[in-house]
């Protein structure tokens, strides 16, 4: 898989529904033993709470995936939780929903709902993002050259990173995986083949329509 869909950053948010509070937790992991520690310190952080629900899955392949209703009537926290992960496509990921109860029973679909909701609020939190493959390439070209180079990178959207003005211009950019034979050949036809091209490891970056984050 060249690209996968996962979180950006740790997201909370919550709502209240029949006076009982949910407040939805997401956060992007690598590792099961991440996802873990992420739920045990949410169950710390609202060890009073009346239920801490969640659910993780890890793996570009989801082959990991795990839920708990953390006391709730079977199949009416957990598997909510982990099969919107799942309908979200999100890999590398966990969610927490804390519930502190109102007093009022929701029945067993108004818990679906609900715990759907709280965890679709941490993970809109969290922002679903696109993690693609990136090389980072850096340009040498000649001062004269600069202007030209710099509109038609910025016409075909690659990411300039920075640019280094020494004896010659270095444009460090960062350009996705399977465009960067084009770019190769953008470059040095602009520049008549007066230009040094150089690319770097390949390494992951989020994505969100289209726009690094």
């Amino acid at each position: 898989m060249d690209f996968f869909r996962t979180l950006h950053s740790y997201g909370s948010d919550e709502y209240i529904v029949e006076k009982s509070k949910f407040i939805g937790h997401a956060k992007p992991v690598q590792t099961e033993e991440e996802a873990r520690m992420f739920v045990e310190e949410i169950k710390q952080k609202y060890k009073d709470a009346t239920h801490n629900v969640w659910a993780y899955t890890i793996g570009q392949n989801m082959n990991i995936q795990r839920y708990s209703d953390d006391g709730e009537p079977q199949g009416t926290a957990g598997i909510p939780t982990l099969e919107l992960i799942k309908k979200e496509d999100l890999r590398n990921v966990v969610v927490v929903v804390t519930r502190y109860f109102g007093g009022i029973k929701l029945g067993a679909g108004g818990l679906v709902r609900a715990y759907t909701k709280g965890a679709k609020l941490g993970l809109d939190a969290a922002k679903i993002v696109e993690k693609r493959p990136f090389v980072s390439v850096e340009i040498e070209i000649e001062y004269t050259l600069l202007g030209k180079i710099q509109n038609e990178l910025s016409n075909n959207n690659y990411f300039v990173k920075e640019i280094e003005y020494a004896d010659k211009v270095k444009i460090n950019v960062f350009c996705e995986s399977e465009k960067t034979e084009g770019l190769n050949k953008m470059i040095l036809e602009l520049t008549n083949a007066n230009a040094k091209v150089s690319f770097g490891d390949e390494f992951y970056l989020s994505v969100v329509d289209g726009r690094i984050i």
